[in-house]
C-alpha cells in the first residue's frame, strides 16, 4: 500500500470504527426521565399527566379512571386533597363531575345522564 492509499483508507477505517462504536454507545432505547424547563410540542401523547407544586404535591392529575373506564381530570388543593374531578364514570360510560369537601370526601356528583345525585 502506497502513501496515497494510506491517506484514503485509514481515515475511512477510523470513521467506520467510530460510527460503529457510537451506535453501540448511543442507544435508542426508551429512557425513564427527561428533565427540562420547557417543552414546545404540537402534540403530546402519554398515558398520564401529573402537575405538581414546587413542594411536590400533586395538584392536577390527568389519566384513566381509577376503577376502570375512560379518562379523568382531578384538580386538588395545595395540600393534595381532591377538590373537583371530571371525566367518565367507572360505573357507566357517561361523563360526570365530582365535587369534594375540604377533607377530600365526595360531596356531590353531576352525571350527564341523570343530573345531580
Amino acid at each position: 500500500m502506497n502513501n496515497r492509499e494510506r491517506w484514503t483508507v485509514y481515515p475511512l477505517l477510523f470513521l467506520a470504527i467510530g460510527l460503529a462504536v457510537r451506535a453501540g454507545i448511543a442507544s435508542r432505547e426508551p429512557f425513564d426521565t427527561l428533565r427540562g424547563e420547557r417543552l414546545d410540542a404540537g402534540q403530546v401523547v402519554c398515558r398520564e399527566l401529573v402537575v405538581t407544586g414546587s413542594d411536590g404535591v400533586v395538584i392536577v392529575h390527568i389519566g384513566r379512571v381509577r376503577d376502570g373506564g375512560g379518562g379523568r381530570i382531578e384538580v386538588r388543593d395545595a395540600k393534595g386533597v381532591d377538590a373537583i374531578g371530571f371525566g367518565t364514570l367507572p360505573e357507566d360510560r357517561s361523563g360526570g363531575i365530582d365535587f369534594f369537601d375540604a377533607r377530600g370526601r365526595p360531596l356531590q356528583r353531576i352525571s350527564a345522564g341523570s343530573g345531580a345525585e
